[in-house]
This record gives structure tokens, sequence and C-alpha cells, in this order.
């Protein structure tokens, strides 16, 4: 988890590189969650991009909730919990994201060294058109998963900070902080920050219309 030093672009805040060990196990959402699903549960809908084009040929899938605060992703969740009648629905640790994230691989970019590949799986400001699209239309990861790279930036649980410099075991951030860590990058995203380090933060009650979600949810053991 982070960039090494060897790294051709990285910045002070994704490094050090080190070992983190996930124990716990987890399910993450194939997709970002989407502005149906959003007003299911709250009745209203804050996106900026409320549908481009012919909704009917993307089956469904639906565009991604957008400009929402992380403040307000927890009255979601708390909605959501109760009316599902449980306390697992919430969002991946930065780490889960991460380790989700980058699927097994280990290079800058999900499948390589550099951004070639790019355009199979991730929207971003040369391709998007200014905005985003309905979920799941690029290339999955190898482990299934849609748009981890592109679309939106994706809220995590974590506070932010530095990272450690030692290796770690199911990492839950800082205990305390004055931002939320946002990972993955979106819609207007340079080419060159669409890599599996990327990292940011905002306050939490700020919204951003390049900023959403992905549901994690707690498995029993």
């Amino acid at each position: 988890m982070g960039s090494p030093e060897s790294a051709n672009l990285s910045f002070s805040n994704e490094k050090p590189q080190r070992e983190v060990t996930i124990t716990r196990p987890f399910y993450l959402g194939a997709r970002e969650l989407t502005q149906a699903e959003w007003v299911a549960v709250m009745g209203q809908n804050p996106s900026r991009f409320t549908g481009r084009g012919n909704p009917a040929r993307f089956k469904g899938r639906g565009y991604p909730v957008e400009n929402v605060s992380w403040d307000e992703v927890q009255e979601f969740l708390q909605k959501l919990n109760k009316r599902e009648k449980t306390t697992r629905y919430r969002l991946p640790t930065e780490a889960e994201w991460d380790y989700a994230a980058r699927a097994g691989s280990q290079t800058e970019y999900l499948l390589g060294e550099d951004e070639r590949n790019l355009d199979d799986y991730a929207w971003h400001e040369n391709n998007s058109g200014g905005g985003t699209h309905p979920v799941g239309l690029k290339d999955p990861n190898p482990w299934g998963l849609f748009d981890m790279y592109g679309n939106v930036f994706e809220w995590v649980s974590d506070f932010y900070g530095d990272y450690s410099e030692t290796d770690l075991t199911d990492p839950q951030g800082p205990s305390e902080g004055y931002g939320r860590v946002y990972r993955g990058c979106s819609w207007d995203s340079s080419v060159p920050r669409c890599r599996s380090a990327e990292r940011s933060w905002e306050y939490p009650e700020r919204r951003k219309a390049t900023l959403g979600l992905r549901l994690a949810f707690t498995a029993e053991n």
C-alpha cells in the first residue's frame, strides 16, 4: 500500500510504501452507489449529473450519486442499516479500498507501470466528456469491480493522515483528524492521477460533483 520511492509519479502523502494485511472478511459493491439507490433511502437526489443521453440503453445501471458529503453518507448508512435491519453496511476503510482496487497488482496503474490501458477501465478528463457516466460501462478490474478508477472519487471511512512507517494489520486510520480520505480518480482527473496509490481528503461536510461512494458490507466470521 502506497508508492515506492522509484515511482515515476507520486506524492509525499502516498509514502512510505508498506505491507498491509487484511484479516477481516468484507464485501464491496461491484459498482458505485447510484442515484436511484440513494433516492430510495434518502428521498432526494443531490447529484449534479442527473442523466445525460438515453438512460434506457444503459439497462438500468444508472449514474453514480455524487455531490454528497461524508456526513450525509453517514446519515444514508444509518437509514439503510435501519431499513435492512442490520448494522453491517458501511464505507470501506482506506486499506480495504486499496486492496480491492489493486486486485492483487503492485504496479502504478491497475494494468501496468503506465497508463496505456486506462481508457479500458476508467472515465477521466480525456474521455468523460465533462461528466459522469452510468456505472459499470467500462471493464471491471480482475476481481469484478467496476469504476474503481475514474467516474467519481469514493469516500472511505478513515480520517486523513500520514501513512505509518511500519507494516500494519487491518488499519482503521488515525483516531482523529480534520478531513476524511477519498480514493480513486474521477471524470475530471488527469490521466497521471488515475494511479492505484492516489489519495486525497476533504472536510466531511463538503460536497463535490466529483465525489461519491461505494458500499462495503461486513461479512460474518
